[in-house]
C-alpha cells in the first residue's frame, strides 16, 4: 500500500468541452493524454486520490490543506455550470500528513480552505479521473512561497503518510509550464519560457524528477511558470520508491506549456 502511480498534469479551462467549445480541438495530444491518464488511474483503483494545486488556497510561509469534510466545485465561471464535482475528504490521511511535516518542521495549515471551492486547476484533473472511476476520496494541497526543498519535504511526507494508513493512492501534480511562449500569447514571450519548458519536459523523459529541486529560480521567475513546486512535491513522493517514467505528450499552441507525464511504480522500475 502507499503510492503507486504519480502524474503531472496541465490544467486549461478550455480542455473542459463546456468551456472550450471546440477550441480544446487545439491542444487534442493534451485531452488525449489526459483521457489515458484518467484510464491509468482507473485501473489502479485508488483509495485515495492526491492533488498538488498552485490555485488553491496557499499561504507564503505554509501549505495550505483542504480539511472540510467535503471538497465540491463546479465550471461555472469558465462557461460550464453544468460541469459539477463533489468528493469526500480523506480526513484521516490529512491528520498524518499534519503530524509529518510537523516533524519535519514544515508549517500546514487548515484554515485557509474555510469552505472555499474547488479550484480549476484541482477540479481538471479529477473530471476526467470521474470519467473512469468515482471511487475515492481526495487530499488536496496547495503550494506555498516556501522553498523547492520544503516542497520536497511535504511530498515526502504525503508518501509516508499514505504508507503509514495503507491507502492505493495515486498523486496528480496539477501545473502548467511556462506561460510566456509566444509573442501573440497571453502573456507575451521570454526566451527563458521555451528553455523552461525544454529543461523540464527533458527532465520527466529522463525520469530524473531529483532534478526539478535544482531548477534556477530566475529561470522560472522570467518563464512565468506555474507548475514546478507541484511537480517537486511529486518528485519528493516518489524518492526511493522505484517507478518508470516517461513523457506523454507536450504542446504549447496558445503560449502556455502543456506537459503530461506518467510516473508509475513497480517492483520492475
Amino acid at each position: 500500500m502507499g503510492i503507486v502511480a504519480g502524474y503531472c498534469v496541465p490544467h486549461p479551462p478550455l480542455i473542459i468541452p463546456g468551456c472550450g467549445q471546440g477550441q480544446e480541438k487545439g491542444i487534442q495530444a493534451t485531452v488525449d493524454s489526459y483521457h489515458e491518464v484518467a484510464r491509468r488511474i482507473a485501473s489502479y483503483a485508488p483509495d485515495t486520490i492526491i492533488v498538488t494545486s498552485p490555485h488553491a488556497p496557499a499561504y507564503a510561509d505554509a501549505f495550505a490543506l483542504c480539511d472540510t469534510e467535503w471538497l465540491n466545485g463546479d465550471f461555472a465561471q469558465w462557461r460550464a455550470p453544468e460541469e459539477v464535482l463533489s468528493f469526500r475528504t480523506d480526513r484521516v490521511l490529512n491528520a498524518r500528513i499534519v503530524d509529518l511535516c510537523s516533524r519535519e518542521g514544515v508549517p500546514v495549515s487548515t484554515a485557509a480552505w474555510r469552505g472555499a471551492p474547488m479550484d480549476h486547476a484541482t477540479f481538471i484533473p479529477l473530471w476526467f479521473v470521474n470519467q473512469y472511476y468515482q471511487n475515492f476520496e481526495v487530499v488536496v494541497l496547495g503550494l506555498s512561497g516556501l522553498d523547492n526543498e520544503s516542497h520536497q519535504k511535504v511530498g515526502r511526507a504525503l508518501a509516508q503518510a499514505m504508507k503509514d494508513q495503507r491507502r492505493n493512492a495515486v498523486f496528480i501534480a496539477s501545473g502548467d509550464m511556462s506561460h510566456k511562449l509566444k509573442a501573440d500569447g497571453p502573456y507575451g514571450f521570454d526566451p527563458e519560457g521555451p528553455k523552461f519548458d525544454t529543461l523540464v519536459t527533458e527532465i520527466f523523459k529522463r525520469n530524473k524528477l531529483e532534478l526539478l529541486v535544482g531548477v534556477d529560480n530566475g529561470m522560472c521567475e522570467d518563464a512565468a511558470e506555474c507548475g514546478l513546486r507541484s511537480f517537486i512535491m511529486l518528485a519528493g513522493a516518489l524518492e526511493g520508491i522505484p517507478h518508470n517514467g516517461e513523457l506523454l505528450s507536450y504542446e504549447g499552441p496558445f503560449g502556455v506549456g502543456y506537459a503530461v507525464a506518467a510516473f508509475e511504480c513497480n517492483s520492475n522500475a
